[in-house]
């Protein structure tokens, strides 16, 4: 058996030994700050040691040898230093030559020029050479960067002295090609230096560019020299040598071969016959195949953009052909069978970087295809808001009359086209996904979210693609209204029993090989497709809801069938967030349905206030039948908003905004029957009722409003009396807060208004005795509610006073004895805020 120790000598022995690892610990920092400071150059004698001995208590065994010292070689300048003196110098030289070239070429002769220009230059190109066997590559370097500024300036010599009348862009061109050569065969002789063979590709862009220009050739022309161009600089980024050759090849490959694309698509879009297209839909073909054939080679990232290249090259260029064979309106549904027809690329045997970005590419015309066809789709479901302003004003003259004419519905019926076309092939990708996923390629195969963001988009698209048909078809309004309400109704059946038709789609696959990773797919799109359609119905149903405004039936029927379609998908539903949704949208509906009832019944706002209580009393006896359940809470408060629109309605009356209150406050006490709601339900209620007294003596102009608040009081007290007996423990604001305030509050209302003096003084004299009695039996809403009246009623009482006071007394004084308390406040912080918790705390443990 293993010796266990007592814990208090275990306890002992494990200090000991953290107290060694910690003196251990600073052994290691002593030396390492020794070490440190050691390989800081010092200055030192001639012959004296290269270290000084180690400090005492380093950790090392005495006597230990430390190993000899190497001689080291005398630091020399950093090289960020020598870089920078060689720049400098290559600038000074460089801005000398230029100077030389341009301002004192004048005074020498033809031939001083030319041998001037031609030695400097000759001698610029040998130095590195030279420099380079003597390993000075930073020096060799800096003279190469001279002699390309030198043989840029021997151009502009030549063209300015032999060849004056030369055309400029044909000169430049040739030189371009001429100095490509030169400097690629110079930094092919010299591999040490990094300048020549960047400079030489640089040089490479233009002379097929320039050469065109220079002809005036046609735009397609000049496309076909900056697609060349870009091939080359391809090629040169794939095979060529050096990380400075292949960034500028990228660099001139990104630039032309975006110019070459663009020249070609717009020449593609403004022909006018299958002809005219056909040239430039061979340039962005060639372009398609040499991305394609670069992406076979690259690494993957670029693989990838070389694929989406090569995809949106090919539509631009099949569809720019096909797209001048039909009418404007079909333009862009051509444009997406073709992006559509580069799915085969799934089986096209690609590789996998660059399928995935063919693939992409066929997504991006996909995406510009919507965005295209979806804005109609927002304004068929918001282009009713303008009948919010002519409200049962008649049914309009068919769908297109509710929604505006100027949306130009003719020039948008292939919209709906687009819509269907792509909710399809969605709807078919999330159908037959098990198969498509073993039949897919290694570049194609997605996961369990991508499923569920096609079934997702299909059910959106569909629904899209059905109301703006009819929009474009213009059917008749009452078909309209029917047909989105239809609609509504199927987007909740989806929204309800998504998770059962998820299931059959995945058992319906016929095979066992998939069963066993389709619940994690199904998973994901079962929650992707309900809260689709959940989404969707919700905004189908406010878009019906805005376009059965223009009838009166219409309203009726709308509003009443959203009622009992989001009423019976909330009871059919069982997942929690969804039944809570569609339960709160009943609701809204219902109140909007009563409001309409008021409507049809002439009610003016304020009288039409008490019947929008009916649904906050059904939501209360809907939250009494439910109780804990999940969904009671969201009915219940999107209820008790309803009652506060009705308030709202009802405040430019007092009589009926008194009315209202009351029948509010009813419903609060009915909610506070259940012990659940009872904290929150009875307060409200309390309040409630104590307003509507207010307001309803207010309306009546009582000037003594005692005579009516003291017989609601006494019983009041007395029933809060016996509660106490009942249950000592009960809050003083439960037993005799309401009753208080009945006769307190209003009384203080008509007290700060009042110029007599008897009813401040008795009002106040019951609010001491009421605060005294607080005090003695520490009775919290008594002490409260007792203090605040007295301390009102004597504020408005010393007022004039004080305000006399105030103004005899000199300006200066009251922002100094205001200054003079803050001080005072300030030095005595802590005191003062112990007091305040002192007090916070006496006032918690009342009643």
């Amino acid at each position: 058996m293993e010796h266990v120790p007592p814990p208090a000598e275990e306890l002992a022995l494990l200090d000991r030994e953290l107290a060694q690892l910690d003196a251990r610990r600073a052994q290691l920092l002593t030396r390492r700050a020794w070490l440190v400071s050691a390989l800081r150059p010092q200055p030192q004698a001639p012959n004296g040691p290269r270290w000084s001995t180690p400090p005492v208590g380093h950790g090392w065994a005495p006597g230990q040898a430390w190993g000899s010292v190497p001689r080291t070689a005398k630091p020399s300048a950093p090289r960020s230093a020598q870089n920078v003196l060689l720049t400098l110098g290559g600038l000074l030289l460089t801005v000398a030559a230029v100077a030389f070239t341009l301002v004192s070429w004048g005074s020498m002769g033809i031939g001083g020029r030319s041998a001037v220009l031609a030695l400097v230059t000759v001698a610029a190109l040998t130095a590195p050479a030279v420099l380079l066997r003597r390993k000075l590559a930073a020096t060799a370097e800096a003279l190469a960067a001279l002699a390309l500024v030198l043989t840029l300036l021997d151009v502009y010599a030549v063209h300015a002295v032999a060849a004056p009348d030369a055309d400029g862009l044909t000169f430049t061109a040739v030189a371009s090609a001429v100095l490509a050569a030169l400097w690629a065969a110079y930094g092919l002789a010299l591999r040490q230096l990094h300048l020549p063979l960047p400079a030489a590709v640089f040089f490479v862009q233009w002379p097929l560019l320039l050469g065109a220009w220079a002809a005036g050739a046609p735009a397609i022309v000049v496309g076909w020299a900056l697609l060349v161009t870009a091939v080359v600089d391809g090629s040169i980024a794939l095979w060529g040598k050096g990380l400075g050759v292949r960034v500028t090849a990228g660099l001139g490959l990104a630039v032309m071969g975006s110019a070459a694309l663009l020249t070609g698509l717009g020449e593609s879009l403004t022909a006018d016959g299958p002809l005219g297209a056909v040239l430039p839909g061979a340039l962005l073909l060639t372009a398609a195949v040499a991305a394609l054939a670069g992406a076979w080679r690259a690494p993957n990232g670029y693989a990838q953009i070389g694929g989406v290249v090569a995809g949106l090259a090919a539509v631009a260029a099949v569809g720019g052909v096909l797209r001048t064979a039909v009418p404007g309106s079909w333009h862009v549904p051509v444009y997406l069978l073709c992006g559509l027809a580069l799915l085969s690329v799934v089986r096209a045997g690609l590789p996998r970087s660059a399928g995935r970005g063919v693939l992409v590419a066929a997504g991006a015309v996909v995406a510009g295809a919507l965005v295209w066809a979806l804005p109609p789709v927002a304004a068929v479901l918001l282009g009713p808001v303008q009948l919010v302003a002519e409200v049962w004003a008649g049914a309009p003259d068919g769908f297109q009359g509710a929604l505006g004419e100027s949306m130009g519905w003719s020039e948008l019926v292939t919209a709906p086209v687009v819509l269907a076309v792509v909710s399809g092939l969605l709807g078919a990708a999330y159908r037959w996904w098990p198969s498509l996923v073993r039949a897919a390629a290694p570049p194609a195969a997605p996961g369990a979210k991508v499923r569920g963001a096609a079934g997702a988009g299909a059910l959106a698209l569909g629904w899209g693609t059905l109301l703006l048909a009819a929009a474009v078809l213009g059917v008749p309004y009452p078909v309209a209204v029917a047909l989105e309400t239809v609609l509504v109704a199927g987007l909740l059946v989806v929204a309800v029993r998504g998770a059962e038709w998820d299931a059959g789609t995945a058992e319906s696959d016929g095979s066992g090989a998939f069963s066993a990773g389709s619940a994690g797919a199904v998973a994901g799109s079962r929650s992707a497709v309900s809260v689709t359609a959940l989404v969707a119905a919700l905004g189908g149903a406010v878009g019906v809801g805005l376009l059965a405004l223009a009838s009166e039936a219409a309203t009726y029927a709308v509003f009443g069938t959203l009622v009992v379609l989001l009423a019976a998908a909330a009871v059919r539903t069982r997942a929690v967030v969804e039944q809570a949704v569609l339960a709160v949208a009943a609701v809204v509906w219902g109140t909007a349905l009563t409001g309409c009832a008021a409507g049809s019944l002439g009610l003016a706002p304020h009288e039409a206030a008490p019947l929008l209580l009916v649904v906050p009393a059904v939501t209360v006896l809907l939250g009494a039948r439910l109780r804990l359940h999940p969904v009671a809470l969201p009915v219940e408060l999107t209820g008790a908003l309803g009652a506060l629109v009705a308030v709202g309605l009802a405040v430019p009356e007092a009589p009926f905004l008194a009315l209202v209150l009351a029948l509010c406050g009813v419903l609060a006490a009915g909610a506070a029957v259940r012990p659940e709601r009872r904290p929150a339900a009875g307060y409200l209620a309390a309040v409630l009722f104590v307003a509507a007294t207010w307001v309803r003596l207010a309306a009546s102009e009582v000037s003594a409003p005692e005579a009516y608040t003291l017989p609601v009081t006494v019983p009041a007290l007395v029933v809060g009396v016996l509660q106490r007996r009942k249950d000592p423990e009960a809050s003083s604001w439960t037993a005799y807060g309401p009753g208080l305030a009945a006769t307190l509050l209003p009384s203080l209302a008509v007290a700060w208004t009042d110029p007599d003096w008897l009813r401040p003084l008795l009002l106040g004299l019951a609010a001491l005795v009421i605060t005294l009695l607080g005090a003695k039996y520490r009775l919290q809403a008594l002490l409260t509610l007792g203090g605040a009246v007295l301390a009102l009623v004597t504020l408005h009482e010393l007022a004039p006073y004080v305000v006399q006071v105030a103004g005899a007394l000199p300006r200066w004084l009251p922002p100094a004895l205001a200054g003079l308390l803050l001080l005072a406040v300030g030095a005595t912080y802590e005191q003062r805020l112990r007091d305040a918790r002192r007090l916070k705390g006496l006032l918690g443990r009342m009643r």
